[in-house]
């Protein structure tokens, strides 16, 4: 539950620190005392959206710190999304820069983790809810929602994706098969003259060597055996100079050790020059001096350069050409295949209409039970004999299923059902709309409900069920409700007044809890407005007391 919410400069208000018990609490106060701003701002510390005009008027930054004790579910996903679990504390900062930031227990933390973990703890029934209800769109999430179809929900959407994505894909085809025969017509005769070719990975880079070698070969042929000459020739020769030298270090070095070095270093030399005649010889029996190797080379250069400009790429990319002409081939060849296609389409229709059954067939169980529900609770909230009614047409397949759902009502006795958005008036809708959350919270696992003026348009006996409804709630939830009629706020088991206060200027909103005597003097001034006569008192008195 909501154990205390901290709020810094939000709005009108400065600073509050409210500190919450279970049961129900009502929040009142004059219009305009900033009731509804609590809810507000507890919406933005659970991940609601917001924007700069948030911040108090002087201020730099909003900051709203909202104090939850958490059960087992909640530590189990706090545990698994890497936060500490021995306390839960979520906060939210606004900036005048348009900054915000988020924490979970003092850890940072995305929005949508925030609104992942705020759905789990709190449940908000806005003032406007029930002018939602009237939206079909709105009567199937909350029938949906009851029969906790979610999981179900988002399988069926995903069937349906894919059945109209190969549906589209099967209508594009028929529609454009013959300009896809036209370009697979041209890309076999594209394909079939790059692949006579056969370009090989890394094949051009090899022949643009061989091409250099072979152009040049007179010319390294004469200048290697020139260098072999001067290597191992006559007398004169740099091997023969390298061992008259070597041979005369070695006598010398008898008669001094220290020459022994100088030796080593022409003994080093006359072994790396007989290396490298030893490598030039090589070279030279194996130099290709053949003018068809040249020839052939030149043609093969020439026919990978030509289709390096028929087809506009580099001569080394060639072999990639050829294998996405390949791709392309083989995709149009599979999409030629309507029948194959065809087939794929009725299996994703097959597969989404049976989960679209299924999730029909539960619609319609849940859709009597809660049905029968709300009928029971109508009773209690001054609709004596009127009943409810949800009820399920076929419609066209969609992502949400097969089912066009409405609620009706009867008001009273003897009407025949019709739908809710063409015969109820604002208070009977108000009755409903509450109905369907006291049943739909009895049987949800949030533990903090809290209804904002979910009490409008209604009044006297009506006012004063709704109050012990809420109240009754509250034996199993902590129910937070902002309310303006005194009915409801006699029967909470908290209750809290918003004033507002005007100085230099400047208007603030003040929150604090009331005691019985303080009480007796709100619940008064919600009977009699600004003048609370002895009779108002006494009559607040009595209605706090049963």
């Amino acid at each position: 539950m909501l154990s205390s919410l901290h709020i810094r400069d939000f709005v009108i208000v400065e600073k509050t620190d409210l500190h919450f018990d279970d049961g129900f609490t009502v929040f009142s106060g004059e219009t305009g005392a900033g009731k509804s701003i609590l809810i507000d701002a507890l919406s933005l510390a659970l991940g609601g959206r917001t924007d700069v005009g948030v911040i108090r008027e002087g201020a730099d930054k909003t900051e709203i710190s909202a104090v939850f004790d958490p059960n087992q579910a909640i530590c189990q996903w706090l545990q698994d999304n890497g936060f500490s679990d021995d306390e839960l504390i979520l906060r939210r900062i606004i900036t005048n820069q348009s900054k915000s930031r988020a924490f979970i227990n003092d850890s940072p933390c995305t929005l949508g983790q925030l609104k992942e973990l705020g759905e789990m703890l709190v449940d908000i029934h806005g003032q406007h809810q029930h002018q939602n209800l009237l939206k079909n769109t709105a009567q199937r999430q909350l029938l949906d929602a009851h029969a906790q179809l979610e999981p179900m929900l988002r399988d069926l959407a995903e069937r349906w994706q894919l059945w109209q994505k190969n549906q589209q894909k099967l209508e594009d085809f028929l529609e454009n098969e013959q300009q896809r025969k036209l370009e697979q017509e041209h890309l076999n005769w594209q394909f079939e003259e790059l692949n006579a070719l056969k370009p090989q990975e890394g094949e051009w880079e090899q022949i643009d060597q061989a091409f250099n070698r072979l152009s040049n070969a007179a010319a390294l042929l004469e200048g290697t055996g020139t260098v072999v000459e001067l290597l191992d020739g006559e007398e004169h020769s740099a091997l023969s100079i390298l061992n008259r030298c070597l041979q005369k270090i070695n006598q010398l070095s008898k008669h001094d050790p220290a020459l022994e070095t100088v030796a080593q270093s022409l003994e080093s030399a006359r072994i790396s020059c007989t290396e490298a005649i030893h490598d030039l010889n090589r070279f030279l029996d194996d130099v290709d001096l053949d003018p068809r190797s040249l020839e052939e080379t030149e043609r093969r250069m020439r026919q990978l350069f030509d289709a390096s400009k028929k087809f506009n790429e580099p001569p080394e990319n060639l072999h990639l050409v050829l294998d996405s002409l390949a791709e392309r081939l083989a995709e149009l060849e599979f999409g030629m295949d309507t029948d194959a296609l065809k087939q794929l389409v009725e299996k994703n229709k097959d597969d989404y209409m049976i989960l679209a059954k299924e999730v029909s067939a539960i619609r319609k169980k849940t859709a009597k039970d809660l049905s029968t529900k709300v009928t029971e609770l109508m009773q209690t909230l001054a609709m004596q004999g009127g009943r409810f009614e949800i009820e399920l047409q076929a419609s066209s397949p969609s992502a949400q299923g097969i089912d066009h759902i409405q609620f009706n009502v009867a008001g009273h006795a003897g009407t025949t059902p019709r739908a809710l958005n063409k015969i109820a008036s604002g208070g009977e809708l108000a009755r409903i709309s509450l109905a369907l959350s006291v049943i739909a919270n009895k049987a949800g696992q949030v533990s903090t409900l809290i209804f904002d003026e979910v009490d409008t348009g209604i009044g006297g006996g009506v006012a004063e069920i709704v109050g012990r409804l809420l109240r009754q709630l509250g034996e199993s939830h902590q129910v937070l409700c902002v309310t303006h009629l005194a009915q409801v706020a006699s029967c909470a088991h908290h209750h809290f007044e918003v004033s507002k206060q005007e100085k230099a200027g400047t208007t603030r909103s003040d929150i604090h809890v009331l005691d019985d005597e303080q009480r007796i003097q709100e619940i008064a001034r919600m009977l009699g407005g600004l003048n609370i006569s002895e009779t108002t008192l006494k009559h607040a008195e009595e209605m706090l007391k049963h």
